[in-house]
């Protein structure tokens, strides 16, 4: 049985659509006209024990509402769901007890108070025993170096810190299924690995499963080998990361290197996406690539040459541009 699975979800918001000046509110004190947005539209997908799944759209595409659904804090318009055998809106006890939601743009630890203490009190709202409590804490800090800020203030932690310690206190309670709604959002590079390399680490220790939103590709490569990729609230693609640039990708990089300035045409060859004195990166048709690195090689004095997949997130931009032209279109 599947940790998770949906089937159908849905999530419909209804909005009240208000007339302009003052004659729009008088009519609308007795006939309102309302608007429907579709945040989740029928996504289906399940998801395996100890697996960590990359969760992607644009902004809007309804990533976060279908993980509050998930997670139970929204109760959905229909379609069926469930985390651990449990269904997630009806908020029992001991599914809350395995779950855990991190949102990276929202805090759950106290700012008035010392994290040591932060922590604290989540031991005393998951009735955690202090043995194991004590013990947990000293794992998760040390694995990433804040054990010597456990007693400053969480309010004067740094934004790395503080998200370290947000990402123990969602920990603290040894959940079985982890959502994490853009972790390392705003967090310097040397953050943003510390946590990647903790996550990678957790996760292939203790078979926690995982589904993660974020708008750095980064992320997502180093972590999931399976993304869904979602907009406008409905699935575009669920399978291995590596098959996006297989199925979605038009173009290829090629590189060239060059032992002295070169005097090319490399206009006709294809977009030039970087270019100094002695190299140059074209982008080219996948059908051409052979015909062009053919004649590059004959016309100009190479040093060197690689052809290489653009980068996943270059993909994925394009995928969604191509959808959102589509629907352009078709409205």
């Amino acid at each position: 049985m599947p940790v998770i699975e949906t089937r159908a979800l849905t999530k419909t918001y209804r909005t009240y659509k208000k007339q302009p000046g003052l004659a729009g509110a008088v009519r609308g004190l007795f006939r309102r006209e309302y608007s429907e947005t579709k945040a989740v539209n029928e996504i289906t997908f399940s998801i395996e024990e100890g697996e960590f799944v990359g969760f992607l759209g644009p902004n809007g595409a309804g990533k976060t509402t279908a993980l509050k659904m998930l997670s139970g804090l929204l109760n959905p318009t229909r379609g069926e769901a469930t985390v651990l055998g449990f269904t997630p809106w009806e908020r029992k006890d001991a599914m809350k007890r395995q779950i855990s939601l991190l949102m990276g743009q929202k805090n759950a630890l106290w700012w008035d108070l010392p994290a040591r203490e932060s922590l604290e009190l989540n031991r005393a709202i998951y009735g955690i025993e202090a043995r194991p409590f004590h013990s947990i804490v000293d794992e998760l800090t040390t694995l990433l170096d804040v054990t010597d800020k456990l007693d400053v203030m969480v309010r004067e932690l740094s934004l790395g810190e503080r998200m370290k310690f947000e990402l123990i206190s969602a920990l603290l309670h040894s959940p079985r299924v982890l959502f994490l709604d853009e972790p390392t959002i705003g967090l310097d590079v040397t953050s943003q690995l510390k946590v990647r390399e903790f996550l990678r680490k957790y996760n292939t220790e203790r078979r926690l499963t995982t589904m993660l939103t974020s708008h750095y590709m980064e992320d997502i490569e180093a972590l999931c080998r399976r993304v869904i990729v979602i907009d406008h609230g409905q699935v575009m693609f669920d399978g291995p990361l590596a098959e996006i640039v297989a199925r979605f990708s038009t173009h290829k990089i090629i590189g060239l290197t060059f032992s002295e300035a070169p005097e090319c045409d490399f206009a006709s060859a294809g977009e030039i996406v970087e270019r100094s004195e002695r190299a140059v990166k074209l982008r080219v048709l996948r059908a051409r690539v052979t015909e062009v690195a053919r004649d590059l090689l004959a016309s100009c004095r190479v040093h060197d040459i690689s052809v290489e997949d653009p980068p996943v997130e270059d993909v994925i931009r394009q995928l969604f541009s191509e959808q959102h032209a589509d629907t352009a279109v078709v409205a």
